[in-house]
């Protein structure tokens, strides 16, 4: 089978926050990176869809915190949660010491469109869209690779470092003999949304009763919702 081939001085498995923050920041200092994500776009709902002010104060950094802005989003300048009958104020981000006093809900394809931009902007940068890491290429004993798939078939990438951006069930990980540290959270979480009316308060909040959890995150038009339900609990629920 002819494999195409690649060299480069970074390699990284997927194309997330982590792995095109990491291929802009390293690109912007002159090395070559190749990043791989394996869909062919970012189009994926109810992923990490909060911009905190740390990563927007990276923004600032790298001047581009006032164009990222344009970017449709929700400012979220403050967090309340009732349990029972009370409401309390968890965190206040208009009293932090930044240029972005909130979090800004805003849709992940959004925030990586506007990361690969940026990062295709510089020379050492390339990303493959449809290139999924596969195994790690190695020669005697040592990682000097990846092999993977492209739109155009298979290919093989040298790289002094392999960066696994991959995921929580990262296949390169699990061939490097990195063993993930599972704590077992004892709850799942469900998805969904609900229309957003007029008449409905602004705030991103959550609700907490005995047993019971529910958070409302401000989406514009629609509320992103979150039930927390109990681990493995999915099949019972919908079943019912």
């Amino acid at each position: 089978m002819t494999r195409d081939a690649l060299t480069t001085q970074c390699a990284i498995a997927g194309g997330g926050p982590a792995g095109l923050m990491l291929g802009l920041l390293l690109a912007r200092a002159g090395v070559d990176v190749v990043a791989l994500e394996k869909h062919g776009d970012f189009l994926r709902d109810f992923r990490g869809d909060t911009i905190h002010p740390s990563t927007m104060e990276v923004m600032h950094e790298l001047g581009w915190l006032e164009e990222f802005l344009q970017l449709p989003h929700q400012p979220v300048p403050r967090l309340s949660a009732q349990f029972g009958d009370t409401v309390i104020t968890l965190a206040d981000f208009s009293r932090l010491r930044c240029h972005a006093r909130f979090i800004a809900m805003m849709p992940q394809w959004d925030f990586l469109a506007f990361l690969a931009r940026k990062a295709r902007g510089f020379p050492s940068f390339r990303l493959i869209m449809q290139g999924e890491a596969q195994e790690l290429l190695r020669e005697n004993e040592r990682v000097v690779g990846l092999r993977g798939r492209n739109s155009a078939g298979a290919i093989d990438i040298r790289a002094d470092l392999i960066v696994a951006a991959d995921g929580r069930a990262s296949t390169l990980r699990a061939q490097a003999g990195l063993i993930a540290e599972d704590f077992g959270a004892p709850m799942d979480v469900l998805w969904f949304r609900l229309s957003r009316h007029p008449g409905d308060t602004a705030e991103t909040q959550g609700r907490f009763d005995a047993g019971r959890i529910f958070i409302m995150l401000n989406r514009g038009d629609y509320w992103q919702c979150a039930y927390v339900i109990a681990k493995g609990a999915d099949a019972q629920l919908r079943g019912a």
